[in-house]
Parts: C-alpha cells; sequence; structure tokens
C-alpha cells in the first residue's frame, strides 16, 4: 500500500467491508502501541531512565505526528540565528537508510543550506552529541526529529505542527499518524504551527486552542514555508512572476505533497499536472522517463520539484525540451517570532550562566 492510499485508509475516506475490518486491525495495534510509548515516557519523567546531558545547549525540533510537518526549514532557521550572534552549532540527524557519515535528503539540504554548522548523520544521537562536542566544539546541538528521542537532554523542546493536518487524524501509529498522544506536548516548550496560509483562519484558531488547553505555557508561533524563487540546475532563478507564466509540471516524494502543490497553486501559477511518489522515494530511471512523458503530453514547459526531491534525481542533466527546477522556500512567520527568539535567547543566556 502506497502513501497516499494508506492515508485515505486512516482518515476513512477509503470504503467497503475491507477496509473497516484493516482499520480495526490497526486500531488494535496501536493500542499496544501507545502502550509502549506512554510506558517509556512515564519512566523518563519519573527519572528511572536516564537522559545524557552533553557539555552543550541542547534544542531540539520534533513533532507528534509522522511524516513532512516541515522541520527542516526550522532547523535552517534555527542555524540563521546562530550563525548571526557568532554561535557554533552543529545538527545531530539520523538520515534516512544511509550509512554513517552519508547525507540522504535532508541532511543534504541541511549542510548546503547552514554552511556553518556541522552536520552529524548518526543513528546514536548520544554518540552524535559527543561528536559535535568532542570533535568539533559545537556550543549548541540541534536535535533534528527529536522530540520523542528523550535519551538525550535537551535544554528546549520546540515541536513542529503541520496547520493541514495537525493531530494525525486523532489516532495513534499505525491507525493514525500520531507518534505519541497529544497530550506529550505537555513537554514541549514551543509549538511552531507550519503552513498557517493553507487553512481557513477559523480552523488555525481552533488549532491554538486546542494546544493551549493541552498546555498553557508554551509559546505557539505561527509560521509559513514562502518560496523565494525556483532554481535552475546552473542554479539561475526563476522569480516568481516568470515562474507564474509557466506551464508546470509538478512531482515530488514526500510526507505532505499537498503542501507543495498548495504552494504552487498559491503563487498564482498555473499546475497543469502532478505526480506523487512516496516519501524518500528513490528515483529511478523509469521514474524519470514517467515524468517527462507526462510533462511532455500536457504540454509543459517547466518540470518543478521540491529541494527534497532534487537531491535525489539526476533528471536535469537527461531533458532538454523542458526547463527542471526545484522550489526552495523560507520559513516565514506572520505571528509569534519575536517570542520565539526571546525564548532561545533566554535559553542561551541561562546555560552561559550556569557554566
Amino acid at each position: 500500500m502506497n502513501q497516499q492510499d494508506f492515508r485515505k485508509l486512516i482518515s476513512g475516506k477509503s470504503g467497503g467491508l475491507g477496509a473497516v475490518l484493516l482499520r480495526l486491525v490497526l486500531s488494535v495495534v496501536s493500542w499496544f502501541y501507545s502502550g509502549a510509548i506512554l510506558l517509556r515516557n512515564f519512566l523518563y519523567s519519573a527519572g528511572w531512565l536516564k537522559a545524557y546531558r552533553p557539555n552543550a545547549i541542547v534544542i531540539s525540533i520534533g513533532n507528534i505526528t509522522t511524516g513532512g510537518t516541515g522541520k527542516t526549514p526550522l532547523v535552517i532557521w534555527l542555524c540563521n540565528l546562530f550563525q548571526e550572534k557568532n554561535v557554533g552549532c552543529a545538527i545531530l540527524t539520523r538520515g534516512y537508510k544511509v550509512k554513517k557519515g552519508k547525507l540522504s535528503d535532508e541532511p543534504a539540504i541541511l549542510a548546503k543550506s547552514c554552511p556553518d554548522a556541522k552536520v552529524i548523520v548518526e543513528v546514536d544521537r548520544v554518540a552524535g552529541a559527543a561528536e559535535g562536542v568532542d570533535k568539533f566544539g559545537a556550543a549548541v546541538l540541534i536535535m533534528d526529529d527529536g522530540f520523542q528521542h528523550r535519551r538525550l537532554h535537551r535544554d528546549l523542546d520546540i515541536v513542529v505542527i503541520d496547520a493541514t493536518r495537525p493531530f494525525g487524524y486523532g489516532k495513534m501509529l499505525p491507525a493514525g499518524l500520531l507518534r505519541e498522544p497529544v497530550t506529550g506536548l505537555k513537554r514541549a516548550d514551543a509549538v511552531v504551527v507550519t503552513r498557517c496560509d493553507q487553512i481557513p483562519e477559523s480552523e488555525l484558531s481552533q488549532i491554538e486552542k486546542k494546544l493551549q488547553l493541552i498546555n498553557p505555557d508554551m509559546i505557539v508561533a505561527r509560521s509559513m514555508h514562502a518560496a523565494v524563487c525556483a532554481r535552475t540546475i546552473d542554479n539561475k532563478e526563476i522569480n516568481l512572476e516568470e515562474l507564474r507564466r509557466k506551464k508546470i509540471f509538478a512531482f515530488c516524494g514526500i510526507g505532505n505533497p499537498d503542501a507543495f502543490f498548495n504552494t504552487i497553486k498559491g503563487l498564482g501559477a498555473d499546475l497543469a499536472g502532478s505526480k506523487v511518489y512516496n516519501d524518500h522515494h528513490h528515483y529511478t530511471d523509469d521514474c524519470l522517463a514517467d515524468i517527462c512523458e507526462e510533462a511532455r503530453y500536457l504540454g509543459a514547459d517547466l518540470i518543478l520539484t521540491t529541494q527534497k526531491d532534487w537531491t535525489k534525481t539526476a533528471l536535469p542533466v537527461r531533458i532538454k525540451d523542458i526547463l527542471f527546477a526545484y522550489l526552495p522556500i523560507e520559513m516565514k512567520f506572520p505571528a509569534g517570532e519575536g517570542e520565539l527568539r526571546r525564548l532561545i535567547e533566554d535559553t542561551l543566556a541561562a546555560k552561559m550562566v550556569q557554566k
């Protein structure tokens, strides 16, 4: 079952007796998963399981749902903030199906976007933290996708929630998309709600009310993924005005493909067609041939993808008749950026005083 079909199943959009029975089985499995997560969190909160404290400030960027919440732009924003302050930092990431020391999609983007930060790909976050401090002298460690990884102590927990699918259909994996119960947000210091521009204000207000009910002490910031231009293989920019005049065929293999397509539509561009692959998809020659064939059939003059997918495809060197580009985005904060910055600065100041 591919990613799209799975989400139709757990959201209840797939009908029929088979779908109903499968959802029942997934619900039973999710009860056991939920119990294991609750027990583990209790053991850490009670102090029976100990967290390792590195000689550095640790900021975790995580989520409570699986796939596509928009953590990577926030990590980049955070690295840029530390660069402004001349604070050395390292990014701790697990990567995805890669050997130690190798950079896959998200780590490759982080390395390119944050040249002053060391990207450490290590499944063992404690070992990665030790490497960041001992080998690279990092004063700050940014733990990517770290909310559930409690073996490494953190000084600040920032959780990313996708406004377009905030609470994982209200069910734990595999019956829903929740990695832990929403009550886990009581541990969070701040929440950044992403893609706020893609839902109505009334829905956004309801999300914020629910978040405040769960944890009234945490900061809630609104953000959006703003496209700045499109970029070609030779690093030429296609500005947004020119992009609106293109007939676009878009493809991606990310956790929330609709968000990418909605971003293109939000620019006022002509999205002639699209193709979706599973998250972290490995592109083959056949995949690339299919993309080109569909784009030509629809009369597209531009094939557009995400920066994450761009790092995994050799398509630019294979086609001559259609322009190919990716859509870099930046995180913008319509509300809450000041409060979030002050929280981070206060955390840095408090840690420095302790030293």
